[in-house]
């Protein structure tokens, strides 16, 4: 992919880059980011790096006060400046009240903006384009960070490669990402998340993808967007950001997402099981630890196996493999990326504990479709041996919580578990849904974390296999912890 060129002169006369560390910020660089308004004079300082924790900040950065939803950074602007920071970009508005002159006076370096979030975004995009790194952005409603990490794993093998920090795929996290990129790299992976409509377009603008991803849509965000078509337009507001010259690799088992193709004005790489796609799985095989398959890519064909539990896997690996194919990567360095892949804690990670208790720890996040994903791999692990379910709400449902939470019970009835426990705001509906499809109610347990826990380890026995999954804010990781600090201890009593 062609780097984007940029325009005038603002990091002429620097030292040569280091090609391991980030390019640092002269104030031109920031006020040609921002269109913001220089406070005093330009001193010549340049700053390492952008900032916008108190917390982890030196004197040689620049700091950004931005409002989260829980902490304004303008309450920390005077901490800064005392601790040695001599560079913040501050809200216009807010300057009314802080001591300027004082700042100003002790060579601190005032740049104001209308917005401080929407100014990180600007920096965030000055910045990956004086980079020479192409971007691959993905997005979707399940699967996104899975297929991100697979994604950077298979391109690895060929580029040196940025992948997303932790799960930083907002209005803030994609901004931070992005400043890693250090000349070395000439792939950065990153991920697009929304809740509302408008999100994936304004992350996009900020990416500027070369290729873009997007694995499914499925009913989650809906209380943001309404309804699948919702979704399906939010997530399809990728499409119009991708490079004129660059890919979008979609998925051809998802109808929605095929009916996006038909707009995108990039060349389009279908990928998945369906007779349409051109990166194709075959010959399916379930193994121990996962499955095995033929990958059929243009360029030929090959066996990979991938040691990860879940047969929903293999579509996050079609993916991150079109991108490989797009970048013009050869099948056996697909076929590496893919093997040598390891999933994130809290994503589809089977843990056997020394109590002989299977603990699946798919805790991250939940939705309809992830949940019916994990009941299925739940129920493709477990053989013949007893299982449990232990489920926590799914957010942002909006007006069909009630009746996704019913759907959900249902499901996991009728897969064939021996018992399941509920907690949360919606824990009635899901309770609900289970009876209705015949799980006895003597098999079904409603409560707070520390109840249903409780109740879970008076049932359990050597070899039984328990799902433990929710979204992200019912923090389910909780229960697994108290599961395996459990078994463990009944390891010892043995």
């Amino acid at each position: 992919m062609r780097p984007i060129e940029m325009t005038g002169n603002a990091t002429a006369g620097k030292q040569p880059p280091s090609p391991d560390r980030p390019l640092s910020w002269t104030v031109a660089d920031c006020l040609a980011a921002t269109g913001g308004q220089l406070l005093g004079q330009d001193t010549g300082r340049t700053f390492s790096r952008v900032v916008i924790d108190s917390r982890t900040i030196t004197a040689e950065d620049l700091f950004v006060a931005v409002i989260g939803e829980t902490h304004d950074g303008h309450s920390f602007v005077d901490e800064v400046i005392h601790s040695g920071v001599r560079g913040v970009i501050v809200q216009q508005r807010r300057l009314e009240g802080f001591p300027l002159q004082q700042w100003l006076e002790s060579g601190t370096i005032c740049i104001a903006v209308k917005d401080t979030t929407q100014a990180l975004g600007a920096l965030g995009r000055y910045h990956r384009r004086r980079n020479h790194a192409s971007v691959v952005a993905i997005t979707g409603s399940n699967g996104k960070t899975t297929t991100r990490q697979m994604t950077a794993a298979v391109v690895s093998r060929g580029y040196r490669t940025l992948s997303s920090r932790k799960n930083y795929n907002n209005h803030i996290g994609l901004p931070l990402t992005l400043f890693d990129i250090c000349p070395q790299h000439r792939w950065a992976v990153v991920e697009l998340g929304m809740n509302a409509p408008g999100e994936i377009a304004t992350l996009s603008g900020i990416c500027l993808p070369d290729i873009g991803v997007i694995t499914n849509i499925g009913p989650a965000h809906l209380e943001g967007v309404g309804s699948l078509e919702g979704v399906m337009h939010a997530k399809g507001e990728l499409l119009g950001n991708i490079h004129p010259d660059g890919t979008a690799v979609l998925n051809a088992d998802d109808e929605r997402v095929l009916r996006l193709a038909g707009g995108c004005r990039c060349r389009v790489l279908l990928y998945g099981l369906s007779e349409k796609a051109t990166i194709r799985a075959v010959d399916i095989r379930p193994t121990d630890q996962g499955h095995t398959f033929r990958l059929i890519l243009p360029s030929g064909d090959v066996r990979v196996g991938l040691d990860i539990p879940g047969k929903f896997m293999i579509s996050n690996a079609l993916a991150a493999a079109g991108v490989g194919q797009s970048i013009g990567l050869e099948a056996d360095q697909i076929r590496k990326g893919l093997e040598n892949f390891v999933p994130a804690a809290g994503r589809m990670n089977v843990l056997h504990t020394r109590g002989d208790f299977h603990i699946i720890d798919d805790t991250y996040n939940a939705n309809p479709g992830s949940m019916a994903g994990a009941l299925d791999t739940l129920s493709a692990l477990r053989k013949d041996r007893r299982s449990f379910v232990v489920m926590g709400d799914m957010k942002e449902l909006g007006g069909k919580s009630a009746e996704l939470h019913h759907q959900v019970g249902d499901l996991a009835a009728r897969s064939g578990i021996t018992a399941l426990f509920i907690t949360g705001e919606f824990a009635e509906e899901t309770a609900a849904g289970a009876a209705a499809a015949g799980l006895g109610q003597d098999r079904i347990v409603t409560g707070s974390k520390e109840q249903i826990v409780q109740s879970l380890i008076e049932r359990l026995q050597p070899q039984d296999w328990i799902l433990v999954k929710g979204s992200r804010a019912m923090a389910m990781e909780d229960i697994v912890r108290k599961l395996t600090v459990w078994a463990d201890t009944k390891r010892q009593e043995r």
